[in-house]
């Protein structure tokens, strides 16, 4: 009769291989991908909307930690198959960090954290740490494009609810005006950081007091939508202590410690409400006796096999790198012209403070041109070789920053023109001085935007960013450029109606401008 292999009779011994295999992979993530880790802790120091990220690592390891009994009764077994998970995600890095969309690259260096995992220890070990593994997703600053729709959503209830309870309001963009004073609902206002860490305490709540799928998922549900709404009322509230105390509190800092104190009131409230249903936790049931003897041992040449095939898949990037050719990056020698077609000679400036706010681009030209006395602005910003460090589709690239005190933007749409047999739309903006709201005449400026990315025309960020993987990916220059014309509203003028004019009275010779760009090269 045959004798079962049995499992070693020491934990400990069974785990010191894998366990040195899978630190030593990790190590090799974080120092081949340190760029990454640096990025997002730089990410969690300057915004605080992400400063519950420094959290979220302690927090998983100390959930592991308290699945120690359970994990000691566990065979580590590597899964080889998950290898083909490491290359995804290698790739996924690699076509992030090629277009600068952080949210991928930073999604894929914690998914490679996570894969390795069962890479390594195997699926059995994964399961009894799985929510562990998974929370460590909430490290990644994630959530941004949420700000703009949060900031309208908390306008729009707090205007409504104020002329509800009475007060007449005049309205424009994210501002209003009362009787007793000028509102903003700025980013701060958004309500984000409280979503975000919402999110993440709520989930974790949900894992250490429930146990039912079911209860985890309402309750998570529950801490995404109930800080929403609670910041809808924390603005309402803040508006109308203002309001009551004429203006003598909730107007400063205080405005501030009243909202994180009602949000600290309205989470408390969330979490009690939950902990009324609470389940007592099922403890884990370790491996029987008969199954422990079924357990074979597992060869350590089989991890040495993933440890070398892992590290080979990590290094993937540099091995591009390595193989991709090299090339100088010459600037072009571009220059808006004194005047482009008949009737359009070069101007004075447009008297204005605004200026597009672009990071260290290669080449920046402003000019203005005017035509019987309407004046048309031209900003353009071209990047070579924007696979670099400074990039065109960045979120430090925009028109209005979100902490600008002097202009605001209000709207944003597109806008076909027909310049001969060519249809092309660009992107409108309308801004607005944020000084004097409700004042006639303040100034107004609409700005149409164009990308120029390798050759073609765009508008949209995310098929610029595609195109730009794909260029780069061919080898092929991934210039880009950004084309800004704008001009302003006042006394009537219809300043659309004069950019149309512009654009298809000089956009030949604007084309052909941001061809030297590609032939230079």
């Amino acid at each position: 009769m045959s004798t079962a292999l049995t499992l070693p009779s020491h934990p400990a011994r069974r785990w010191q291989l894998p366990l040195g295999v899978l630190l030593a992979l990790l190590l090799l993530v974080l120092w081949r991908y340190q760029a990454t880790a640096v990025a997002m802790v730089d990410t969690w120091s300057r915004s605080e909307s992400y400063t519950h990220a420094f959290v979220v690592p302690p927090i998983a390891l100390w959930l592991i930690w308290r699945q120690r009994d359970l994990l000691r009764t566990l065979q580590p077994t590597p899964a080889p198959l998950m290898l083909g998970a490491l290359v995804v995600l290698v790739a996924l890095w690699t076509l992030g960090d090629m277009v600068a969309v952080n949210a991928a690259s930073q999604f894929a260096l914690v998914g490679l954290l996570v894969a390795l995992v069962p890479a390594v220890l195997g699926w059995q070990v994964t399961g009894a740490v799985l929510f562990p593994l998974v929370f460590l997703f909430f490290a990644v600053p994630f959530g941004d494009f949420l700000t703009p729709w949060l900031m309208r959503m908390t306008a729009d209830f707090t205007v409504g609810a104020l002329r509800l309870t009475g007060i007449p309001v005049y309205r424009e963009g994210q501002q209003f005006i009362i009787p007793s004073g000028h509102w903003s609902v700025v980013e701060a206002c958004s309500g984000i950081r409280y979503l975000m860490a919402s999110f993440m305490v709520g989930s974790l709540f949900a894992y250490l007091n429930f146990q039912s799928v079911r209860r985890r998922i309402v309750f998570v549900i529950l801490s995404l939508v109930v800080p929403v709404l609670a910041n809808w009322v924390r603005a309402y509230i803040i508006v109308m202590l203002g309001h009551l105390s004429n203006n003598r509190i909730a107007t400063g800092v205080d405005h501030i410690v009243y909202g994180w104190v009602f949000f600290g009131i309205v989470i408390l409230g969330l979490f009690y409400a939950g902990s009324r249903w609470a389940e007592h936790p099922v403890p884990a049931s370790a491996p029987s006796a008969a199954g422990s003897r079924a357990e074979v041992v597992v060869a350590p040449h089989r991890w040495a096999v993933v440890a070398v095939l892992a590290a080979i898949v990590l290094q993937g990037p540099w091995w591009l790198q390595r193989t991709a050719p090299a090339g100088g990056v010459a600037v072009p020698p571009l220059v808006l012209p004194e005047a482009l077609a008949a009737g359009w000679p070069q101007a004075p400036a447009i008297a204005t403070t605004w200026r597009a706010a672009f990071a260290s681009p290669t080449i920046e030209l402003r000019q203005a041109y005017a035509r019987s006395g309407a004046t048309v602005g031209v900003h353009l910003a071209l990047y070579r070789s924007s696979g670099g460090a400074n990039r065109l589709i960045s979120s430090s690239n925009v028109l209005v920053p979100a902490e600008s005190h002097e202009w605001n933007l209000m709207a944003q749409g597109l806008r076909p023109v027909q310049v001969g047999a060519q249809t092309t739309t660009w992107r409108t903006h309308h801004i607005m001085s944020a000084d004097d709201i409700g004042v006639l005449g303040r100034p107004r400026l609409t700005v149409w935007q164009l990308y120029w990315i390798g050759g073609r025309l765009m508008t949209s960020d995310v098929q610029a960013k595609l195109h730009q993987a794909r260029l780069r990916l061919t080898g092929e220059p991934d210039d880009a450029v950004s084309l800004l014309l704008y001009a302003e509203e006042r006394d009537g003028q219809r300043a659309d109606a004069l950019l149309q004019g512009f654009v298809v009275a000089n956009f030949d010779i604007l084309q052909r401008l941001l061809s030297q760009a590609n032939a230079a090269r």
